[in-house]
């Protein structure tokens, strides 16, 4: 877990340098893709990786609007982002009231295969080689390590060791 109320604790040694201030509308997400996705490739992140950014972005952006700031206008979603030649790392804030993680259902069971929701946090954590909350809940930071070989399956963890994770 991160230290409440902060994101970027999590990740030593690195600060963001680019910063993000967007109102609680799915509409802004792509001010959001637009400073960030051309760094990726500037950096050579290969389109796979973009991929896995966007993606695992895109939920995030998504559940910071709806669940966090219930889609209230007037609330802010902040992102924080820092690429480097062999890493992103971005965090998605919102001024919602938080969560527990460990107390979202998993999608994968039965009996919430047909849910319409719920399957965000599962993608993050999927194509993302690490995926982190503050102690809150209101604050997800992304990791996506260049040679990461993610997506794995929901069972597979990436372990530091791990050729399919190197960090």
């Amino acid at each position: 877990m991160l230290v409440p109320g902060q994101c970027w604790d999590a990740v030593v040694g690195v600060m963001p340098n680019k910063k993000l201030t967007i109102a609680s509308r799915t509409s802004e997400a792509g001010k959001v893709h637009e400073a960030i996705l051309p760094e990726l490739i500037a950096h050579g992140f290969g389109p796979d990786a973009q991929f896995a950014v966007r993606l695992a972005l895109d939920e995030a952006l998504a559940n910071a609007i709806y669940h966090g700031n219930q889609q209230d206008p007037q609330k802010h979603v902040v992102v924080e982002c820092r690429i480097a030649d062999n890493r992103v790392t971005i965090s998605v804030k919102d001024q919602g009231a938080g969560f527990s993680p460990s107390q979202v259902p998993d999608p994968t069971l039965d009996e919430n295969l047909k849910k319409l929701h719920g399957r965000g946090i599962m993608l993050m954590r999927a194509y993302m080689s690490d995926v982190l909350f503050n102690d809150r809940g209101n604050c997800v930071t992304l990791i996506k390590n260049r040679h990461c070989m993610r997506p794995l399956g929901a069972s597979e963890r990436c372990e530091p060791s791990s050729p399919l994770c190197p960090r």
